[in-house]
């Protein structure tokens, strides 16, 4: 399956323009991640899938150049990137950004060494933001940043600049993201129907590829269908930005209204796919990705579950763990 491509000669390509994820800050989730990817309608690009070349990597695929914006394995290892945004992003670099993520998930070298090798070759790339990692500590990378640095558990927000920036759609899905967790705090541990449940906005289709075990299969919890719909509705917000809170990143104001809102609905360039994971105490993954098309056109929804291996206790938050700005 490959989204439909629509010609056009919008030849900046800004991917995944809003990852919102809480690190070990909910009790049941130590990974919950709401990512919109924001890219011209023009280049190919394929939904969520385990790949063919990697079959132990789960995510979406640049069909132009062989990498992707967001990945996850299946011990666990998981990367995603975002472009830097300013009046010099279209400009010719050697290295593709989306082999950043294919590489760590592919890699066996430990997180930091991987981000140091990244960081010596940073030259080599148009301006970037990495994060990368596993259940037990992520980090994060830019070529226009500090350096190397861990993530703190909690709830962070990364768009086309440098992790939590504070710009209006960070602001505004990070408020909404802790909200949301603290009305969760007392969901009880999931307990798997035997069929499935559909959730709001996915038209109807529920394309489940239920992996590997029995009782997960053709199964999504109440709890993960409704922590799943207030996700996608989070993503859906096509709301702008007031002129006074908008950055300037060198793209002029009407650009930046334009690139101001949390899902973004272009005829050239937009949102071609939100992305919900949920990751449970147990390892079990939730992988929710809907397509979208000019106008926001819905193009379809893929969810898949499967657990992780090699998991250890060390993965996973404690009791006390809450919502922590």
């Amino acid at each position: 399956m490959v989204y439909p491509v629509h010609y056009s000669p919008f030849t900046v390509h800004w991917f995944m323009c809003l990852i919102l994820f809480a690190h070990q800050a909910h009790r049941n989730y130590p990974l919950i991640l709401a990512a919109n990817r924001d890219e011209a309608y023009a280049r190919p690009a394929a939904p969520a899938a385990f790949w063919d070349d990697h079959p132990q990597i789960y995510g979406g695929r640049d069909l132009e150049k062989g990498g992707t914006w967001l990945g996850l394995t299946r011990c666990g290892r998981m990367a995603a990137v975002t472009n830097y945004r300013n009046r010099n992003a279209g400009r010719t670099a050697p290295l593709s950004r989306g082999a950043l993520v294919s590489g760590f998930l592919t890699s066996d070298s430990d997180t930091e060494t991987y981000l140091e090798r990244v960081k010596a070759q940073g030259g080599q790339y148009n301006g970037f933001i990495l994060i990368a990692g596993d259940l037990e500590a992520l980090y994060w990378l830019s070529n226009r940043g500090p350096g190397v640095a861990r993530i703190p558990p909690g709830v962070h927000g990364l768009s086309n600049h440098l992790l939590n920036t504070p710009w209006p759609k960070i602001k505004r899905s990070k408020q909404a993201m802790e909200a949301l967790l603290l009305s969760i705090e007392e969901m009880p541990d999931n307990a798997h129907p035997s069929s499935p449940t559909l959730l709001p906005g996915g038209e109807g289709r529920f394309a489940a590829q239920m992996d590997c075990h029995p009782f997960m299969q053709n199964s999504i919890s109440a709890g993960e269908a409704e922590l799943a719909a207030k996700l996608f509705e989070l993503l859906s917000d096509r709301s702008e930005a007031p002129d006074d809170e908008l950055p300037d990143t060198g793209v002029g104001l009407q650009r930046e209204r334009e690139l101001s809102p949390i899902f973004i609905n272009g005829d050239r360039y937009g949102t071609r796919a939100s992305t919900v994971m949920l990751v449970d105490k147990d390892g079990d993954v939730l992988y929710i990705e809907r397509g979208f098309g000019a106008g926001g056109k819905p193009l379809g929804e893929v969810a898949t579950r499967f657990r992780l291996e090699n998991l250890t206790s060390s993965t996973m938050p404690g009791d006390q763990a809450a919502v922590r700005a």
